[in-house]
């Protein structure tokens, strides 16, 4: 199978969908490997490395979309790459279907098969690639939090862990899945008081054993979320249904109870966010205000450490690319569940429930 690792070109997205080592393996197992030039250079890696690894360095992304069988990617494809793609084509990567019908709509009309990260899910439930992405934005949300808090930013100048004869801020975190509980683990660390809602409650039990003892764990429900976030210097929207629009647990008249600037960062944007009021933004314009609350909602937020999360991305992603590349998605998907999970669209032709379920749409079995 011919495989194409394009630039990534959404706004400030260093990330690469491939690593020099894993182009070598998959040219030793009879893969040839298209990598755009300079696809790799905001991650660290050089062209040189890809060419000694026996990948192609090819002039431009037309000719990867041209070429290859499968696209391996990490974000959704923009536009100007949506119209490179063609029915029967393989793309591998972040989708996030059900927070864009206008995405939806276009790869079904590309005809393209596409795979998404998001939903590949073991028998367990866990979703191996989505982990690592969620465990870089749980710690970055804390970091970012404390960063717009800061009076210069815009926030309402709270340091978040405190100073002797000063209170810690407090953050307030809506999910305590592999965001969430990253985040409530930073949030400790920094010395601030940390509130880690969820609906779980063995997971609370769970949450309740392993935090640090400034972690206090709460059931989620409307009253619960109304009162924590009055006193709520950060606020942190970690909630995720797998392949679904994020549920709103934050309406807009909410926001008039909170502290004029208290920071929001709601990393389920890229599912639709669980707070009314977020909309994607970027890394070069990532914040706005509604209400006097700060809004951080940039939806690649690993994108900003590419290095890190390109090899802890790449460490999940190679053993389902190699898999794909060596038997066919079909065949990959019916000897693999988790795979076959990933499978969201094929000729035109939704595949993933939760995505058809969000639009109202039909949807078939893959395999069927």
């Amino acid at each position: 199978m011919i495989l194409g690792v394009p630039k990534e070109i959404k706004d400030n997205e260093m990330r690469v969908g491939l690593l020099p080592s894993g182009a070598e393996e998959c040219v030793r197992r009879g893969a040839t490997v298209l990598v755009e030039r300079g696809a790799g250079v905001g991650s660290g890696f050089p062209d040189e490395e890809y060419a000694r690894s026996g990948a192609k360095i090819v002039a431009s992304a037309a000719e990867i979309f041209v070429s290859a069988e499968m696209i391996v990617k990490v974000k959704e494809p923009q536009p100007q790459e949506i119209r490179m793609l063609r029915r029967g084509q393989i793309l591998f990567t972040y989708l996030h279907l059900a927070a864009s019908l206008e995405l939806t709509d276009a790869l079904l009309a590309s005809g393209v098969t596409g795979i998404a990260y998001e939903t590949i899910r073991l028998g367990s439930g866990e979703l191996p690639l989505l982990t690592p992405m969620s465990e870089i934005a749980g710690r970055m949300a804390v970091q970012k939090g404390a960063n717009y808090l800061e009076g210069s930013n815009g926030g309402r100048g709270v340091l978040l862990g405190g100073v002797p004869g000063v209170a810690p801020g407090h953050v307030v975190i809506l999910g305590g899945g592999v965001v969430g509980s990253n985040a409530a683990r930073i949030a400790a660390g920094l010395g601030a008081a940390v509130y880690l809602l969820d609906v779980n409650l063995s997971r609370l039990r769970y949450l309740a054993d392993v935090m640090p003892a400034n972690v206090t764990t709460l059931m989620s429900n409307p009253a619960n979320v109304r009162r924590h976030i009055q006193h709520a210097d950060l606020l942190i929207g970690a909630v995720l249904s797998p392949g679904a629009k994020a549920p709103t647990l934050v309406e807009r008249d909410m926001l008039k109870s909170m502290q004029p600037g208290a920071v929001i960062v709601d990393v389920a944007v890229d599912q639709g966010g669980c707070v009314e009021t977020v909309r994607p933004t970027t890394h070069s314009n990532p914040t706005f205000t509604v209400d006097g609350i700060v809004h951080y909602c940039v939806a690649n937020m690993p994108g900003a450490v590419p290095r890190t999360s390109t090899y802890a991305l790449t460490n999940a992603t190679l053993p389902y690319i190699l898999s794909i590349a060596g038997k066919g998605w079909r065949r990959a998907a019916q000897d693999d569940r988790a795979t076959a999970e990933g499978v969201n669209l094929v000729d035109g032709v939704l595949a993933n429930r939760p995505v058809a379920e969000t639009f109202g749409m039909k949807m078939k079995d893959p395999l069927g």
